[in-house]
């Protein structure tokens, strides 16, 4: 019997971490290769080791019971290091491809890398641009942030939302001493000069709010201002006291905490889009375990905001 074992049997914990990862004993037959019989016998194996069980079963249908699942989250770190370091043996890579929109990439993700790479040094990982609006490949691509109005959906990736992307007024502490109060009026804002990302919409929508005397400047010059196309390079000018710009305040929550950056109203732009991981779901087992782990440990990093 498997309690008289002094091991885990590691096949049978391989064929429940594939059944946790893919969410059914058919998928997870499909990605080991073997038949579902095989996969069901090896689950009885491993609770029969355990001594409980790690589904509760309704029928046809099974869902992971909480120690089920915190196995299931050790055993995908604990196998993606396995194979990681037996691939680095024969010489074999197989990097983590994550791709990010620009704005992603510069103000969350590079800054928290490094706890990332302390945790899991066994995980090769490489980061990609994913321009927003532009089809990604999922080939080519195991992970993606991007910003969008709803979950993407099609039949290679899975979408997690991850943050929201509502945006606030903010400029630098220095422009806002220019103008020597909070603004609170139209002409306040067009005072301190408004940063565009894009286009002028956002301002418009957002200033519409502000007061009745948004119809008297809206086709003055004073309207006008900087567009810039990225939303990093948006930030650079704010942060370097040009202007006010409305920024997704996920994104630029570090410079409000440091004081770089001061937040001018309350009131929030809300266009619907917000930010989503999306996680491929035709990737390797080695890297599908790699990706799970970073998932988890993104969402844990969001998680301490």
């Amino acid at each position: 019997m498997w309690r008289a074992m002094t091991t885990p049997p590691l096949n049978a914990l391989r064929a429940f971490e594939a059944v946790a990862r893919t969410g059914s004993f058919r998928a997870a037959a499909e990605a080991l290769f073997v038949t579902q019989s095989a996969v069901s016998h090896q689950i009885r194996n491993v609770e029969e080791w355990l001594g409980k069980p790690l589904f509760e079963r309704e029928g046809n249908r099974t869902r992971l019971l909480p120690h089920g699942a915190d196995l299931a989250r050790s055993l995908a770190g604990s196998l993606a290091e396995i194979e990681a370091a037996c691939n680095r043996a024969r010489n074999v890579s197989q990097a983590l491809v994550i791709a990010a929109i620009p704005s992603v990439a510069m103000c969350w993700l590079i800054p928290r890398l490094s706890r990332f790479r302390t945790a899991h040094p066994e995980i090769e990982i490489r980061i990609v641009y994913a321009m927003h609006g532009r089809e990604i490949n999922f080939h080519d691509v195991h992970l993606a942030f991007v910003f969008a109005k709803r979950g993407p959906s099609g039949p290679m990736i899975e979408a997690h939302f991850y943050l929201a992307g509502q945006s606030v007024p903010v400029c630098s502490p220095s422009r806002l001493a220019h103008l020597g109060h909070t603004p609170e009026t139209v002409t306040d804002f067009l005072t301190l000069g408004l940063l565009h990302d894009g286009t002028p919409t956002g301002w418009t929508n957002w200033l519409s709010g502000v007061d009745s005397g948004l119809q008297d400047h809206a086709s003055a010059a004073s309207f006008d201002g900087t567009t810039f196309e990225d939303f990093n390079l948006l930030r650079a000018a704010a942060l370097s006291g040009q202007g006010a710009a409305l920024c997704p305040k996920a994104m630029i929550q570090p410079d409000l905490e440091s004081g770089g950056l001061v937040q001018i109203s309350q009131r929030v732009q809300d266009d619907g889009y917000n930010y989503y991981l999306l996680s491929s779901t035709t990737a390797p087992p080695l890297v599908n375990r790699q990706a799970q782990v970073f998932r988890a440990w993104a969402m844990a990093e969001r998680d301490k905001s």
